[in-house]
């Protein structure tokens, strides 16, 4: 408790550190109020929050105390009271969340004249649902903007999940002309590439009520609907075909493609045709599978696909070779799309294959400089594209006291902290990242970010110290964005086993930007986030003796077995790094599959692995390396050098670690 009350001293010198004894011991003692009411939220105990209630009034985390109460209970709560709250906490992240929580309410209660009201006040602005309700009363009142149905239509086709704001917006849209069948269509289709069926169901209701039965034949039995003889007639039996295809793409993509090939091609448009083999073709690529340039290369115009589905098309084509497609496929995407650097630097690529003339080289080098530089994968690659190194960026000039002394006095800043080290982590990152994006209108510029990044970095708060740095724009502080905690034992276990510390710690603020006791979703524990059946498999194969489980949330045992888990992946993919990160990730047995085929450039490889997170994790585990090998060497580095090529396992090689887990 000594070491919460230290970071409190901006926020309640006046009212904690200056009190009495008994008053400290009161705040001590209502830390574990807290912590009963954060249990008591998220089992929905109304009960039991209203009785712990006045224990935690006069807490510097009353807010959340207040919020958690009133929010279990807010469907019943009067206007009144609700706006008690908010007068009470204004200013805070609070009463801000409670707001987005009740204008969601509002809307559900199609409450225009409250929601009109309260919207104005609303800071966060960030919810998507919140958006079209807003967007759909200003269409009612003829008041809306002349995008209202591009803005409804990307909002809604952003959000994964079933809502009632977008959906409801959406159909009185199209009831009202604004928003296309096609455009309703589309977002069941994408309802159907994620797998969310009430998002499909949402979206057909909107369009095609009558269709509903038909749609489930459609997904539930996806090959039994194609073969048979759909009955819904024009465009409605057209779509059903589409969302019956895309289904089955899911899991026999070659089945989709012999049952357009065959039977439905021309059934379709031409833009339900093209998204069909978008969807056939990404499923293939999703499989590593040679066939799906084939099957991209059905479609007859690439701006019928979204950006989704060209960007597999532009890694099949990678995989491929097929240098004209990936430029091709660049093009047809939107602004966002087209720059977004994963697409700028492979466009850039492309315009330099072959034998590319005097402004192909032009492009791809304005390209190149457009994205440059040390924040990220592409960026260093970029750079290194230029004939540069990664090296150290300048640092920005020394923060001032008056600078530390502001971030320090941020009523905000100080409840988040408290709420991380008291064990509510999830509360204080929300509120850490609401005060840090909403200082002011843009979020705060970029000093103001230094100094709270550094009032985080100063506490061992790593994971705000780095994701707050991350944000400047106009400087880099290496030391909050790469920092090495835990240096000596790092460098000294990595050092021991020969693999680089770079690398290590590379992988550690990927796996858990130092937290020490952050816990995966599937149990992976500590620092390098290590699974407790791998931990056992590890201190046997390393002679680590008398090791139990619970051992895996020690510092020094932690890095011990990550980093000797680390080193064995490396061997055993003869000293990739980017498959070793992606073992350490996905398991062994993923990339050792995902290696057969061509032999490719390790970016390729990298772009083309299957998972979201595995190819997001590959990337950043090799930029962050090379950050850290420049800090660590003081020389400028090359990411390339560390990435090399990547093709089928020699057969002449024995294989190092068969049974690594």
């Amino acid at each position: 408790m000594q070491f919460l009350r230290a970071i409190l001293t901006p926020l309640v010198a006046a009212t904690l550190l200056a009190a009495t004894a008994p008053l400290v011991m009161a705040q001590n003692r209502g830390d574990d109020t807290l912590l009963e009411m954060q249990q008591a939220f998220r089992k929905g105990d109304r009960n039991k929050l209203a009785q712990l209630l006045p224990a935690a009034r006069g807490h510097a985390l009353e807010p959340w105390a207040a919020y958690w109460e009133l929010r279990v209970r807010l469907g019943e709560a009067s206007p009144q009271e609700i706006q008690s709250f908010m007068q009470r906490y204004a200013g805070t992240y609070q009463e801000d969340r409670l707001r987005n929580d009740w204008l969601l309410l509002l809307g559900q209660r199609r409450d225009w004249s409250q929601f009109a009201e309260q919207h104005p006040s609303y800071r966060m602005s960030d919810d998507r649902e919140v958006r079209c309700y807003a967007l759909l009363i200003d269409h009612i009142k003829g008041t809306a903007p002349a995008t209202v149905a591009d803005d409804v239509r990307s909002n809604w086709y952003a959000i994964r999940d079933a809502d009632d704001g977008c959906n409801h917006a959406a159909g009185e849209l199209y009831t009202a002309k604004k928003l296309s069948a096609l455009d309703i269509w589309r977002k069941a289709r994408l309802g159907v590439d994620a797998n969310r069926p009430r998002v499909v169901r949402n979206a057909v209701e909107i369009v095609a009520p009558d269709a509903l039965p038909q749609l489930k034949e459609a997904l539930d039995t996806p090959s039994k609907y194609l073969l048979g003889r759909a009955t819904a007639r024009g465009k409605v039996r057209q779509e059903l075909i589409v969302l019956a295809l895309i289904k089955l793409a899911g899991s026999d993509p070659d089945g989709a493609a012999r049952q357009l090939d065959s039977k439905w091609s021309v059934h379709l448009s031409p833009e339900e045709r093209n998204w069909a083999w978008g969807v056939i073709g990404k499923a293939a690529a999703q499989k590593l599978s040679s066939d799906a340039m084939g099957y991209f290369g059905n479609i007859t115009k690439d701006s019928d696909l979204n950006d989704d589905l060209l960007g597999w098309k532009v890694r099949a084509a990678l995989r491929a070779g097929q240098w004209k497609a990936v430029a091709k496929a660049v093009d047809a995407m939107g602004p966002e799309g087209r720059q977004d650097s994963t697409w700028v630097y492979w466009k850039a690529r492309a315009l330099l294959a072959g034998k590319p003339s005097d402004a192909d080289r032009a492009e791809a080098r304005q390209l190149f400089e457009s994205i440059a530089g040390t924040r990220g994968f592409y960026e260093q690659l970029a750079l290194e594209e230029l004939g540069q190194r990664i090296s150290v960026p300048p640092a920005p000039a020394p923060l001032t006291a008056e600078e530390k002394a502001a971030a320090r006095a941020n009523p905000g800043l100080n409840r988040a902290l408290y709420a991380i080290l008291l064990g509510l982590r999830s509360e204080g990152v929300r509120e850490w990242n609401y005060t840090t994006n909403l200082h002011q209108p843009g979020g705060m510029p970029d000093r103001e970010l230094l100094a709270a990044a550094d009032f985080a970095c100063q506490r061992e708060v790593w994971d705000r110290c780095i994701n707050t740095s991350e944000r400047t724009k106009g400087v880099i502080e290496v030391n909050q964005r790469f920092p090495m905690p835990f240096r000596s034992t790092v460098v000294e276990r990595a050092q021991g086993i020969g693999i680089d510390p770079a690398y290590v710690y590379g992988l550690i603020r990927q796996e858990s930007r130092f937290v020490m006791d952050a816990r995966s979703h599937v149990g992976a524990s500590g620092l390098m986030q290590v699974m407790p059946a791998t931990a056992r498999w590890t201190a046997k194969k390393i002679g680590l003796t008398n090791f139990t489980p619970d051992q895996i949330t020690d510092r020094d045992t932690n890095i011990t077995i990550g980093t000797a888990y680390l080193k064995l992946a490396l061997d055993d993919f003869a000293g990739s790094m980017p498959m070793a990160a992606a073992a350490y990730n996905a398991g062994p047995g993923r990339p050792r599959s995902w290696r057969n085929g061509p032999v490719l450039d390790a970016a390729i490889w990298a772009e083309n692995v299957p998972f979201a997170e595995t190819r997001d994790y590959v990337k950043k585990v090799l930029s962050n390396t090379t950050n850290y090998a420049a800090i660590l060497t003081g020389l400028p580095q090359s990411l390339k050098s560390r990435l090399g090529t990547i093709g089928p396992r020699d057969a002449n090689l024995p294989e190092v670690n068969k049974d690594l887990p």
